[in-house]
């Protein structure tokens, strides 16, 4: 599915603010204006575009496909033979790890030679294990797999490959995150832990227990409970539980349909405690959570709408001319960052071919509106500053956008480093010889 470049009305103004914002994209000047020239760049997205999580995959196409229009705006890779255009191509894998596998296979036989997904740990650790057995068992198809999404921090420490990048921070990484505001809390001596029953969502229950004992050893763990992922249509049987049980505050790692409905059910309990989240700022939740969120909910992210800077309020706006339906205006600074640095990766090692991209790629800093981030090529974990925002109304200071149009947006109260953000890893990565 070839990419068109916007050219006249609303798009024409949006092109100029899409080439501003692409002007402070790399480090340094690496290239000339291009010719035109070869096949574009193939690019698929293995993602969940249809069934109960398709908003999700919808959100992550927009993204990316802004991120590469961007890129195709200042004239694409260029590559001797002539520039290089990158086009997303869709594979529904309905979340499901057999089906995305599948889709793996159609994406390389038609072409492609970066795979791209995120919203599911376990569909990425099948993936990336699918990855590896490909390149060696056809290393003129060989393929890589950039990571935007799944925060299981096994995927880079003990499951780490050469093949796959990760441009969120994970899930332990986030948890610290989290901890600032949790320290500070004094008030808070109950908590319940909720998450959905997966490889994420275990790790992440896993790491509040570890981190709350080694930070907070006062804060009593009320309940801790899994649920299929997915699957759960009513979620009020779950929060009685947690009312009932005296908690303070809540933390999950939920995300997509299983954290909105779980959000709009604990207000309909009246359940008033806190909510300590890694997602409800995004994808329907601050409107499903509404006025009982004001105050009240916390969630960690690499960039919020209401960082504050003339950049960062520059590149929101850009993408809200771009997508200008509500429900449309959830950017991820994280996935314009990870195209950032593919585009740079191929620009440096002068191919599109996966070693030489992946070795330019492990080398890769990228700025875009002021936030700056690094591969680590340790363990291919992307180091980059991360925020907590407090959910408020529209308007309050610190709050001049809101999300999705619902009134409610998130306003910042920590930002971590990201020296200061940084984990060890316990990867020990085979490499190409």
């Amino acid at each position: 599915m070839a990419l068109h470049l916007p050219v006249s009305g609303a798009r024409r103004a949006w092109l100029k603010s899409a080439l501003a914002l692409g002007a402070t994209t790399l480090a340094a000047p690496l290239w000339a204006a291009p010719a035109a020239g070869g096949e574009p760049v193939r690019i698929a997205l293995i993602e969940s575009l249809s069934g109960p999580f398709a908003n999700t995959g919808e959100a992550v196409y927009r993204n990316l496909l802004w991120a590469t229009e961007r890129v195709n705006a200042r004239g694409g890779i260029a590559l001797p033979g002539g520039a290089r255009k990158l086009v997303v191509e869709r594979f529904d894998s309905k979340g499901q790890v057999q089906e995305a596998l599948q889709a793996l296979r159609a994406a390389i036989d038609a072409g492609a030679r970066v795979i791209t997904q995120g919203n599911s740990s376990a569909v990425a650790a099948a993936l990336v294990d699918a990855v590896e057995k490909h390149n060696a068992r056809e290393p003129q198809r060989q393929v890589l797999f950039l990571n935007y999404s799944a925060v299981e921090p096994e995927l880079t420490n003990r499951l780490c490959s050469f093949w796959h990048f990760r441009f969120d921070a994970h899930a332990d990484m986030r948890m610290s995150a989290l901890m600032e505001v949790v320290r500070a809390d004094t008030a808070l001596k109950r908590i319940y832990l909720i998450g959905q029953d997966y490889s994420f969502g275990q790790a992440t229950l896993r790491e509040a227990r570890r981190q709350l004992a080694a930070q907070r050893p006062d804060v009593q763990i009320v309940g801790e409970q899994l649920h299929p992922i997915g699957r759960v249509k009513d979620f009020l049987p779950y929060v009685t539980k947690i009312k009932a049980s005296g908690a303070q505050a809540v933390f999950t790692g939920n995300w997509g349909n299983d954290l909105t409905l779980l959000v709009k059910a604990a207000r309909e309990i009246g359940f008033d405690g806190m909510f300590y989240t890694f997602y409800a700022n995004a994808l329907g939740a601050p409107a499903a959570i509404g006025d009982a969120g004001v105050g009240r909910v916390l969630a960690v992210a690499e960039w919020m709408p209401n960082v504050d800077t003339p950049e960062s309020a520059a590149f929101y706006q850009a993408f809200r001319q771009r997508f200008s339906k509500s429900q449309d205006d959830y950017v991820h600074m994280r996935m314009q960052l990870m195209i950032e640095a593919l585009a740079q990766a191929m620009q440096r090692a002068q191919s599109v071919e996966a070693l030489p991209v992946a070795r330019a790629l492990e080398q890769a800093k990228v700025t875009l509106a002021a936030r700056t981030g690094v591969m680590r090529a340790q363990d291919h974990q992307f180091q980059q500053p991360l925020v907590v925002g407090m959910m408020e109304r529209k308007g309050a200071p610190g709050v001049p956008f809101d999300v999705e149009d619902s009134g409610y947006g998130f306003r910042i109260v920590r930002e971590i480093a990201p020296e200061q953000a940084e984990l060890p890893t316990s990867c020990q990565m085979k490499r190409p010889g």
